[in-house]
Order: C-alpha cells, then sequence, then structure tokens
C-alpha cells in the first residue's frame, strides 16, 4: 500500500526531473559507440558508471526501495543508474541500454546543467551530434560540438548532489567539491577522476589518428586502492612508556577535493588499531570512524540506503575528514615490561551493510606495522 510519504515523493520526480531529453534519436547503446571507441569502451566497462545498474547492491536495494516506498522510489533511484532508461520510459528495464548504467550516450549528450532547482539537471539531446571536451574534433559518424560542461565538475553534479524530497541534501559531493579549495582553484572532478592517459580516441583499423591523449573513462573511485590511497596519507608512530605502548595515527586528506568518505550516508572510513603480544596474550584493537550519521524525522537514525535517500531528514553526527584536513588520532594498549608485541594501523573503505560479505563490504588499502619490545 502506498504511504502517504510515497504518493509524495511520487509527484516529486514529476515536479523536478533529473534531466529532460530533446526530440530526436534514441539513446545509443555503449556496444555501438564502442565499435568506434574501442579503447575509450573497454575502459568505460570497467567503470562503477558501467556496473551502476547491474550492481547487485543497487538491485537489492532497488528491491527494497519499491518494495517499501512504491514506484515512485524506482524513478527516483533510476534517474541517475538507468538516465537513458527513463528517457525511454523503460522502467521495466526491458531494453539493453537501459542496463548500460551511465552510458556513453547519455554523458556525450549532455549539452548544459542547470543548478537553479532543488537538484542539478541537465539538458541531454540525444540526436546525431555528439558533445565532449575537445576543439576542433571532425568524426565522419557523426557530428560534434565542444561542450564547456564536460571540462567542469558541473557534469558529475546532476548524479553526486541529491537532495530528497523532504529537502534534506543525502549527496553532497558536489557542493563539497565546490567549497574547497580545489572547486575555489578550478580544480574539477576530471583531473582526479578522469585524468588523460595515452590512447586511441578511434580504433586504428579504422582511422590512423596519430598519437592522442585521452580522458581515463574507468574513473576509479572509491573501489580502487590505489585512488584511496591518493587520498588519504598516514602518518605512524608508536612509543613505549612503562606498561603503556601509546600510538599517534595521522591522516591527512591530501588528494580528495570532497570529505573522505563521500556520497552514500552509509560510507565509512575506519581507522583500525591493534596490538598483538607475542608468546601468548590477548589481542587488543581500538578503531576510530569517519562518517556522517543521519536520521529521519522521527529521529531513528537510518542504516540501509534506501532510506537514508528517501527518508533522511537531518545529520547528527558528521566525523568525515574535509580536503586537505588533518586528524591526528591517539590510541593507549597495555603491555606488561619486558613483552614484544607487534602494533599495527590498518585503513578500511566499507561501502555499504547491504553487501553479503565482510569482505565485500570493505577494502582494506593501507596497512602498516611496527615491532614493539
Amino acid at each position: 500500500m502506498r504511504t502517504a510519504f510515497s504518493s509524495f515523493l511520487f509527484s516529486l520526480v514529476f515536479l523536478f526531473p533529473q534531466f529532460a531529453a530533446a526530440q530526436g534519436t534514441s539513446p545509443r547503446t555503449a556496444e555501438y559507440c564502442g565499435d568506434c571507441h574501442r579503447a575509450i569502451y573497454d575502459g568505460w566497462k570497467k567503470s562503477a558508471h558501467a556496473s551502476a545498474m547491474e550492481s547487485r547492491l543497487f538491485q537489492d536495494a532497488l528491491k527494497i526501495a519499491e518494495s517499501d516506498y512504491g514506484s515512485g522510489a524506482r524513478k527516483v533511484c533510476l534517474n541517475c543508474h538507468s538516465p537513458a532508461g527513463m528517457v525511454l520510459g523503460d522502467l521495466a528495464l526491458v531494453r539493453k541500454v537501459s542496463w548500460e548504467g551511465i552510458t556513453c550516450d547519455y554523458c556525450h549528450s549532455i549539452r548544459d546543467v542547470n543548478v537553479a532547482g532543488p537538484n542539478p539537471a541537465a539538458r541531454v539531446e540525444y540526436t546525431n551530434v555528439k558533445s565532449g571536451p575537445w576543439k576542433d574534433v571532425v568524426s565522419p559518424a557523426h557530428g560534434t560540438v565542444y561542450s564547456a560542461v564536460h571540462t567542469s565538475s558541473l557534469i558529475c553534479a546532476t548524479c553526486h548532489e541529491y537532495r530528497n524530497s523532504l529537502g534534506f541534501s543525502v549527496l553532497t559531493t558536489y557542493s563539497e567539491w565546490k567549497g574547497s579549495s580545489y572547486g575555489k582553484e578550478g580544480k574539477h572532478c576530471q583531473t582526479c577522476h578522469m585524468f588523460t592517459v595515452h590512447g586511441d580516441v578511434v580504433d586504428a583499423r579504422l582511422v590512423q589518428t596519430g598519437d592522442h591523449d585521452v580522458n581515463l573513462h574507468e574513473m576509479p573511485g572509491s573501489h580502487s586502492a590505489q585512488q584511496l590511497n591518493r587520498a588519504i596519507r598516514t602518518q605512524f608512530s608508536v612509543a613505549r612508556e612503562a606498561s603503556q605502548v601509546k600510538v599517534t595515527v595521522k591522516l591527512t586528506n591530501a588528494g580528495a577535493g570532497h570529505e573522505v568518505p563521500t556520497g552514500s550516508p552509509m560510507r565509512q572510513l575506519i581507522l583500525e588499531v591493534q596490538l598483538s603480544p607475542y608468546q601468548g596474550g590477548q589481542t587488543q584493537r581500538q578503531e576510530r570512524v569517519y562518517a556522517r550519521t543521519v536520521e529521519d524525522q522521527k529521529g531513528e537514525k537510518l542504516q540501509r540506503e534506501p532510506a537514508a535517500f528517501l527518508k533522511a531528514a537531518k545529520t547528527v553526527q558528521d566525523t568525515r575528514i574535509a580536503p586537505l584536513e588533518t586528524r591526528t588520532e591517539t590510541f593507549s594498549f597495555d603491555l606488561p615490561p619486558g613483552k614484544r608485541a607487534k602494533v599495527e594501523a590498518n585503513l578500511y573503505y566499507y561501502y555499504s551493510p547491504l553487501l553479503g560479505t565482510e569482505d565485500q563490504q570493505r577494502l582494506r588499502f593501507f596497512t602498516v606495522s611496527r615491532l614493539v619490545q
């Protein structure tokens, strides 16, 4: 049975659409584009954008959202996870392009982004003219147009900034970036997530284009240990004081132009420090968690993605690490004089409680240890 809340949510989907598509051709599949742009397609296939629909985590969240909040919730989710499917009205996800997540033809049909409404909205024109960040590009297969928005963080804002029907900002990555030194200096999302690499824009079997740099379409983010280590710089020191071991860990958000973690309120950065005595003795463990805690209008803590996206009404705690911020954490462990131990620090990126196992839920991307004697 549809609740008053879900009916309200359903109506807002039509009042504030995520994007507006002009009349023209239907969205093409990524495989169609990849027939010529093979290197770019191969990179995109490894990205979170490509798996935005097929992800088991998203599929489970979508089922829960629709079951709990009705069909309006489905539309909210598909706006970002299947924008081509929304344009086609393919809510049943019958067409292949609807399963391709953030597919080629969606991004390269965006003409501009409007941030005047409650949520950023892309103007999308599915025609035979494709937009992109390069000037003076000529293609025998389709028209091309230079698009300034493709060089800007604005193009990311349509899905990485989201306010729900209660007016609560669930996703704030774009505004985090905009308020940071990165935003003020004009260092856009593409600098870190779509840096240039050597490759062929068009497959060599079709045309010899010579040496080129292309934007990396893998778009590495929080699923990448390398990217996480670029973001967080860690300093680790250990000191013994009689029967105590003092551990100091400094974490600096040195490489992300947004809070760490960003995105879904379910995401966490976990610092774990443990002391393991040699020759017997129990391992001691302590941790710090960096995250955003949200509640609904009744003050209930929300612990699943669908509820956080649709019912969150306020942030009650935010311990995330801001761009260029350093956190100094201290830990104290008992260790009798004369005993030796290993002290180890680990950093984990935690995704979602909806994932099945602990190994799926979190990624360890940094570890360091010291011997204490």
